[in-house]
């Protein structure tokens, strides 16, 4: 791990050259039910969600001062929300035993229209004794207790992680595990092929992506992406010791998780031509003892992603098992193979984060030249268009970023005036994310009425990203205030992250919470890990 993190921080330093010298990363050498299977179905799995609930409704009586419920990190910027027209000008934090350690100024910062809330704030950045505290005022009361400790986050760190443990398909989950009651192993027999009934495989294994079982190739293929870029950016912070069964074999378990989900998205390509099925759609019947499922047929966006992270996977597992990682490379190599044949589009980003994911770990330059034919199209430049004051960010904008991020990664033959391009740009969506921050009173990139998490949680992804190739305090903190945002200092007053916090989105309604969503977790751990990395 020790050379990883060199090679890491190498990187880094490489990446902050080019920006400033042009120098660095890039070089001169640049149905039909009654065909389906049935089986009992006795496994109760977690629920993780593809899809967020955002938006909901303010319970009626929440605190007037918001602090993340969970607490602050010591040495980080520390600040709570107030709400309120007339307030006092001062604050106190008061721990357990009722005495009051610090006592701080109240700053107004003005009203806001759209939530029709005055908004104030306490800063205590300097308060760094351990403890667990909570702050009052006269007029507006006192908020929920917080805590200021070292190592704060790792609990919900490895928690996240553990979702898509909770979450796996086809294997047996005991109490060691679980912390409850054995789980039987689920979806394990053989499923038939939605268009050729004669025909079933073994598609057990992965992660469930719904109450239902179901998996979908793309959706697992996009969580498999943010978690191996999260792992080559902040490697260091995955451990190998967070109770799941392969834990102490000496790889991170995040690793683990991926490969168990890997062995799954092996499966699902079909041996013959290279395509890929693109899920597995599970069917409770009415009494939810028993199911009935399908394979959906091959797509051309499931083997655009299936060849990508295959490919990325691959460069990323080489050191921890050669022969397996070679295996992924081939079936991403088999996979490109049934686009060359079928796929059209050369100027779609699906087919960009392929050749560019098949660049780094092949380095073939018929890869190389469809990434250069992407990034100097018009479709590149108008999806990244930020004059456009409308603009918001989808899954096209992801992928884009995730293969522009590979490009600059590369150590193979690049061209660099494509590399300062992209630097150009993602500083640009760095800028335009800070810009929304400055004008939010809850200090987040969302809009006035701040109600979608998974917009911010995107937000974010872009400026870990960012954070990590030039290293900005700015940056750093706005992620830190979204997680902040995200764990009880919002309008709301609530925490939409499972176990914390006095008032938590479960009190509510399941549908808002982040960890239960299998794309939005895979985001949270990738902040979470950025946090934990550049904290002291």
């Amino acid at each position: 791990m020790k050379m990883k993190k060199r090679i890491i921080i190498t990187i880094k330093i490489f990446l902050f050259l080019f920006l400033f010298a042009g120098l660095v990363g890039c070089t001169d050498n640049v149905v039909d039910e009654s065909e389906m299977i049935a089986e009992s179905n006795e496994h109760q799995f977690e629920s993780l969600m593809s899809e967020a609930e955002i938006n909901y409704v303010v319970p009626i009586s929440v605190p007037n001062i918001m602090v993340n419920q969970l607490g602050y990190l010591p040495g980080s910027v520390k600040m709570a929300v107030f709400r309120g027209e007339n307030l006092p000008d001062e604050f106190r934090i008061i721990n357990e035993s009722g005495q009051t350690v610090f006592i701080g100024e109240i700053e107004e910062r003005g009203y806001n229209p759209v939530t029709g809330e005055y908004i104030s704030y306490g800063f205590f950045t300097e308060f760094d004794a351990p403890g667990t505290y909570y702050l009052e005022a006269q007029i507006v009361g006192r908020s929920y207790n917080f805590q200021i400790e070292n190592d704060l986050y790792d609990s919900v760190f490895i928690a996240a992680g553990r979702q898509y443990f909770l979450n796996r398909c086809g294997i047996s989950l005991t109490e060691k595990f679980t912390g409850r009651s054995t789980q039987s192993a689920c979806h394990v027999a053989r499923v038939e092929l939605r268009e050729d009934a004669s025909v079933n495989l073994d598609v057990s294994g992965g992660w469930h992506q719904d109450s239902s079982g179901s998996k979908d190739v793309v959706t697992a293929c996009n969580v498999i992406n943010l978690l191996l870029l999260s792992y080559e950016l902040n490697g260091d912070e995955y451990s190998d010791e967070t109770n799941i069964p392969e834990s102490g074999n000496l790889i991170p378990d995040l690793l683990d998780e991926i490969r168990y989900a890997i062995d799954w998205l092996k499966k699902m390509q079909d041996t013959a031509t290279g395509g890929v099925y693109s899920g597995v759609t599970i069917f409770p019947n009415a009494n939810n003892d028993s199911y009935s499922a399908y394979i959906e047929p091959t797509s051309i966006e499931a083997t655009k992603m299936f060849c990508a992270t295959m490919a990325k996977f691959s460069y990323l597992y080489q050191d921890i098992d050669t022969a397996y990682a070679t295996e992924c490379l081939k079936a991403a190599d088999r996979a490109w193979r049934y686009l060359e044949r079928n796929h059209t589009d050369l100027l779609d980003e699906m087919y960009f984060f392929a050749a560019a994911e098949m660049y780094r770990a092949a380095g073939f330059q018929a890869y190389h030249n469809i990434v250069v034919r992407y990034l100097n199209s018009e479709a590149y430049q108008n999806l990244f268009d930020l004059n456009n004051k409308d603009i918001t960010w989808d899954n096209r904008q992801e992928t884009i970023m995730m293969g522009a991020v590979t490009y600059l990664l590369t150590r193979k033959r690049v061209d660099r005036a494509l590399c300062r391009e992209i630097m150009k740009d993602i500083m640009l969506i760095a800028a335009e994310i800070s810009g929304r921050v400055r004008v939010s009173q809850y200090l987040t990139a969302g809009n006035a009425k701040q109600d979608n998490n998974n917009e911010l949680l995107t937000d974010m992804f872009y400026l870990t990203i960012i954070n990590n190739i030039i290293p900005n305090h700015e940056y750093g903190t706005i992620i830190e205030n979204h997680l902040h945002y995200f764990m009880g200092r919002n309008s709301a007053g609530i925490s939409y992250i499972d176990d914390v916090g006095a008032l938590n989105y479960k009190d509510l309604d399941n549908r808002l919470g982040i960890m239960n969503q299998i794309e939005s977790n895979a985001k949270l751990i990738f902040m979470i890990s950025e946090i934990k990395g550049k904290s002291l």
